[in-house]
């Protein structure tokens, strides 16, 4: 019997041999599979613990922007009110002066400036602060992530607090430039119009208008310009000798201004305007009420609910004007900076900035 099956497999050996080598490479094959399966597996997981990890930086990153902004606006309001201050103005009216008529043109020039600038610089405040704290978050989302030698730190504590003080640009000098234009720009539009001159809310829209094509248009003066010093001004402060912290603060400053060249920022900044001013004109609408109703017999009257059927004189429109300082730059959180902060075009570059600066191949560039 053992005679027979071994001259079966005798005469049968290269099948067996093939059918071994068959099997035998199955099972590696498969086992191989089963390892790479694993590999990648493993590999999804890691993946997707690293995205749920940056994404939840991010939004917590995004988080402590808002908190910024807010935490910045009494300052800002404060730094316009110091150098554009019509309570002054107003207490001296209220003495009855011989020179009233002065002061009133005065504090017609200053109350439009200021309200103008607050929308202006709380504007520039919310989009600077969106860029500069993404361009930390991803740099510090590099330098937390494991494996990362602490020698190769991209944003260590005193950059970040030499990086985020050029924000006192936009509330000293760049503030100073801002109000200087705003308010030449209000004068030429404004001071033909008299203190009794009656102007209904499409008219004041229209002034404004003015005045922002004016701000607006100049090429040799930018938006950008006072939210950011320039390069110069930036190495003059280091005439002194540059430290390896000055180093880096001097890249992130460049990599800002970089951004702030780009067209994404100038569709941010422009919604965000756009946003600000139709704010400024949605609370004014309020003090614009619009006539009672007629009679039933003059229906075929025009519409008396136009907003440009209601008008008031410059002299009432000039405290109401005054005031919106206090909402537009208000540390309470009121729909103003609500609406900018929660700006689709802002919530969009904003995640890109920090895609761009939290992927280690961008250090490299």
């Amino acid at each position: 019997m053992f005679s027979s099956i071994w001259n079966f497999v005798k005469r049968h050996k290269r099948k067996f041999i093939f059918t071994g080598a068959v099997v035998g490479g199955v099972y590696f094959l498969g086992k191989y599979a089963r390892s790479k399966i694993r590999e990648l597996q493993e590999k999804e997981a890691t993946e997707y613990i690293a995205q749920a990890r940056r994404q939840f930086h991010f939004e917590s990153n995004q988080r402590t922007c808002n908190m910024t902004v807010v935490s910045m606006l009494p300052p800002l309001r404060e730094a316009i009110v110091n150098q554009l201050n019509s309570e002054s103005l107003t207490a001296i009216l209220k003495t009855r002066p011989a020179n009233k008529v002065e002061i009133w043109e005065d504090l017609k020039i200053i109350s439009f400036t200021r309200s103008l600038v607050a929308v202006y610089s709380t504007c520039m405040l919310v989009v600077l602060l969106r860029i500069q704290l993404n361009v930390i978050g991803g740099y510090l989302y590099l330098d937390n992530s494991v494996g990362k030698p602490p020698v190769t730190l991209q944003a260590p504590p005193e950059v970040q607090q030499q990086y985020l003080s050029s924000i006192q640009h936009l509330l000293g000098d760049g503030l100073t430039q801002l109000i200087t234009i705003v308010k030449k720009s209000v004068q030429n539009s404004l001071d033909g119009v008299c203190l009794k001159q009656s102007l209904s809310l499409l008219e004041l829209e229209q002034h404004v208008s003015w005045i922002r094509a004016e701000v607006e248009s100049c090429p040799c003066r930018p938006l950008s310009s006072y939210m950011l010093a320039t390069d110069d001004n930036a190495l003059a402060d280091q005439a002194c000798g540059l430290t390896e912290s000055d180093v880096l603060t001097i890249r992130l400053l460049n990599e800002t201004r970089d951004m702030m060249d780009s067209p994404d920022f100038s569709v941010v900044l422009t919604a965000c305007l756009q946003r600000g001013f139709s704010r400024l004109f949605d609370n004014l609408a309020q003090f614009f009420h619009p006539p009672p109703a007629p009679p039933a017999d003059s229906a075929h009257n025009a519409d008396p609910h136009s907003l440009s059927s209601v008008s008031l004189p410059l002299a009432k429109i000039i405290p109401i004007i005054n005031g919106q300082i206090n909402t537009i730059c208000s540390e309470t959180p009121g729909h103003f900076v609500q609406e900018l902060l929660m700006n689709d075009d802002m919530k969009e570059f904003a995640a890109n900035v920090y895609d761009s600066f939290s992927t280690p191949q961008e250090v490299h560039k």
